[in-house]
């Protein structure tokens, strides 16, 4: 009789199944979970992997991650942003397609996937971009070549050379295409609908934040108040509110990112309880950080959009609750620590988070807030579903891809900026203290992370869509 070889087995550990958490063994042949067991199945192992009492949940996946990779890669790049994304326990990430060049045909794509594919120490999809009349053609063979999703910039100029965005864009600006019309933007809802895939919009209006923000400037305000003055919620209200009218009257599923207002919350509840397609994201920043918090942690807070308020923060984690809001993602967005020191109007807004989005969530289960089925729910099912890429990413299934991450909800650790594996260190987490650690990271078999150190070179691979 040949005797089984098990190419990696982790026992002893709490397995989640899509429902429940039930303590046995989890067995991996090439690549794939090859068997589940509460009892210890005959063979040999050529790896194991005693779980001793830790989690065994679906690989994490952040959706929403800008590595500036090509572009400005000075700031970070996908070598240092996978080893990020494993660090925090992230077997995929789906990469923004506002690079340089950017994400608006089939060309830019295939040459992405070779850029990318040999820095990844983490599977990953690739977004496409909506530049209106400039792409729109493009919609459908990208659609066919494999994007993750489609994503516009609503109310964001564009550079007429280079098609890069163009931000803080004010009127008279030489060599820029305005923001678009929402005649064009109906054209980008249209066609995107005719892909089936999700059409994902960064919500702020444009006219609105021109206007009040330069009635802030002109006043002399530079405080963090002043900043949300400029840039309201009802930026990010306006700009939902269009999306959902175009969403409903064309059937194209949009997925609204970064929602960091109750009132987005709500508009985006009033909808899926109607029965339309429509979907919401937010990350960590918004659920852990408001206004008060700027004079503790500075300009390393600054993000588009920005933190609000308390009771923004807690009518997102209401979202939660209720599964209006269906997704946490990170949006990594470094910069360096020179460019960050500045003047709160002057600095560029982004940070790191693909490293620490998955710890501060297991936090939130330490603290009561969530639990570890949500946590599971949030990083790993809804969006491996709303992304076409389940069962093989996402759950736990024998036959699919065997990305695991490992947690131990015991273990505390303080984030401290200097262990971040990101190329810049900005964070408005530094020295904040969580309970319940990622302790392993393995995609498609391959052990990525342990103990918080990478001991994989890069062995990522794109994903798509399953048609």
């Amino acid at each position: 009789m040949i005797k089984m070889i098990w190419d990696h087995v982790i026992k002893n550990g709490y397995i989640y199944n899509g429902t429940d958490f039930i303590k046995g063994n989890l067995y991996i042949n090439d690549g794939k979970i090859a068997a589940i067991s509460e009892n210890e199945l005959e063979g040999e192992a050529k790896k194991t992997t005693d779980a001793n009492e830790k989690y065994v949940l679906p690989g994490f996946i952040d959706t929403h991650v800008h590595s500036r990779d090509p572009g400005a890669t000075y700031k970070e790049d996908f070598y240092y942003s996978t080893q990020a994304a494993a660090a925090g326990g992230v077997t995929t990430v789906f990469e923004m397609p506002n690079t340089n060049p950017p994400i608006n045909n089939v060309e830019n794509l295939y040459k992405q996937k070779d850029n990318l594919t040999p820095k990844a120490h983490v599977d990953f999809g690739i977004w496409g971009i909506c530049l209106g009349d400039l792409n729109r053609n493009e919609i459908l063979p990208l659609h066919e070549a494999g994007v993750i999703g489609f994503k516009f910039f609503w109310g964001y100029a564009i550079n007429s050379e280079t098609f890069q965005l163009a931000y803080n864009y004010k009127d008279g600006d030489e060599g820029v295409i305005p923001p678009l019309p929402d005649g064009e933007v109906y054209d980008i809802f249209k066609e995107v609908e005719k892909t089936g895939q999700i059409l994902a919009i960064h919500a702020e209006n444009n006219e609105i934040i021109q206007r009040l923000t330069k009635q802030v400037e002109d006043s002399g305000r530079r405080d963090y108040e002043a900043l949300l003055e400029g840039r309201p919620n009802l930026a990010e209200e306006m700009t939902i509110q269009s999306g959902i009218a175009m969403a409903k009257k064309l059937g194209t599923r949009l997925h609204i990112l970064h929602v960091s207002t109750g009132e987005g919350v709500k508009l985006v509840r009033q909808s899926q309880a109607e029965g339309y397609p429509i979907t919401s994201e937010t990350c960590p920043h918004f659920l852990f950080l408001s206004n008060e918090d700027y004079e503790k942690v500075g300009p390393q807070m600054k993000v588009y959009p920005p933190v609000k308020y308390k009771k923004d923060q807690d009518e997102l984690w209401r979202g939660i609750q209720d599964g209006t809001v269906s997704i946490v993602c990170s949006d990594h967005a470094p910069h360096t620590e020179e460019e960050k020191d500045g003047d709160l109007w002057s600095i560029p807004a982004g940070m790191c988070g693909v490293e620490t989005l998955a710890p501060l969530l297991l936090n939130a289960v330490s603290e009561g807030k969530i639990t570890l089925k949500q946590v599971c729910d949030l990083l790993s099912e809804n969006p491996a579903k709303q992304y076409g890429i389940y069962p093989n990413k996402g759950s736990l299934a024998v036959g699919t891809d065997a990305d695991i991450t490992i947690v131990d909800m015991n273990a505390e650790m303080i984030i401290k900026r200097e262990n971040l594996h990101s190329k810049s260190k900005v964070t408005a987490f530094d020295q904040f203290p969580v309970k319940g650690v990622p302790a392993a990271t393995i995609v498609r078999g391959v052990t990525v992370m342990e103990e918080g150190q990478i001991v994989s070179e890069p062995i990522g691979q794109m994903i798509k869509p399953i048609k």
